[in-house]
């Protein structure tokens, strides 16, 4: 069974709010529908092309296998389904920054995942990302909605 440790829609709220670094790169600034969580993504635009107001279903996975067994091979071996077949953009990546932000009234959390360079930073209420666990790797997987 696969671990979702975060899955949820997010809606664009910006990009490049610091100004487009990169050409085939864009920072967004979006907000999570049910969970409530703030979170800053690059994307490849290559890839993945995104506007202001765009909408996208976005898990965050210890395993891209169905069955949730171990990621061995980037290529299911057999017949086995991969989460990879349900989503548009993939990224591999490892959480190397996980730490409390008491500077509200809740206790929030922040989680920093570098997948390759292309980061992402996900804030909000703690309990909602206990299960988060810092140097692990993960996979996150988007499509849009």
């Amino acid at each position: 069974m696969i671990n979702f440790y975060f899955d949820d829609v997010i809606k664009v709220d910006r990009l490049d709010a610091d100004g487009k670094k990169y050409d085939k790169v864009s920072r967004i600034e979006a907000q999570s529908e049910q969970l409530n969580m703030q979170l800053q993504l690059d994307v490849n635009t290559e890839l993945c092309p995104v506007r202001v107001g765009d909408k996208f279903r976005m898990v965050l996975v210890d395993t891209i296998n169905e069955d949730g067994s171990a990621v061995t091979s980037l290529l299911p071996k057999g017949n086995g389904k991969s989460l990879v077949d349900k989503f548009e953009y993939v990224m591999h990546g490892l959480l190397y920054k996980l730490s409390d932000d008491e500077s509200g009234a809740n206790p929030e959390k922040v989680a920093c995942v570098s997948f390759g360079g292309l980061l992402l930073m996900l804030k909000g209420d703690a309990t909602k990302m206990e299960k988060l666990e810092l140097h692990k790797k993960y996979f996150l997987c988007m499509r849009k909605v």
